[in-house]
């Protein structure tokens, strides 16, 4: 019985820690100002919470783009959709070495807020995330990074 409210107490963290999806109204004030301000003439698509921050889903031209802002509207992190033959070369060389066979579905430029450049290319729903010059650093399931 113990082990078994353990399991469920797991499960239920797992699940309540994936982002929330948010109505605009929901997004406190200081959150939208501080993306108007990065972003004055975008629209914001989608807004997500991820545990105290917010995500905003939003195209810039035909690019693919969202920022994390922190809980008082700190920039925490800008990512770009780029194409598979954006990434670095090492990174590229690690797919085809580690994951014959198989394609990249999706890739991301990702700026954190300090100006620390990594990569992220999706390959069949798993994520693997690869530093500035390539070098493979994890792999996330879709459901960890939230």
């Amino acid at each position: 019985m113990k082990r078994t409210m353990i399991l469920l107490a797991i499960g239920f963290m797992a699940i309540t820690a994936n982002a929330q999806k948010l109505k605009e109204s929901d997004v406190p004030p200081v959150i939208k100002s501080s993306f108007t301000k990065l972003h004055p003439a975008a629209k914001v698509e989608k807004w997500e919470k991820e545990q105290n921050n917010y995500e905003a889903e939003f195209h810039d031209g035909k690019t693919e783009m969202s920022v994390l802002l922190g809980p008082n509207g700190q920039l925490m992190e800008t990512e770009k959709e780029i194409s598979a033959t954006e990434l670095p070369k090492a990174a590229s060389d690690y797919v085809a070495k580690n994951l014959a066979g198989k394609k990249v579905n999706e890739a991301s430029q990702i700026i954190d807020a300090k100006g620390n450049v990594s990569y992220e290319a999706e390959v069949d729903e798993v994520d693997y995330i690869f530093d500035a010059n390539g070098t493979f650093i994890r792999k996330e399931a879709d459901g960890d990074k939230d």
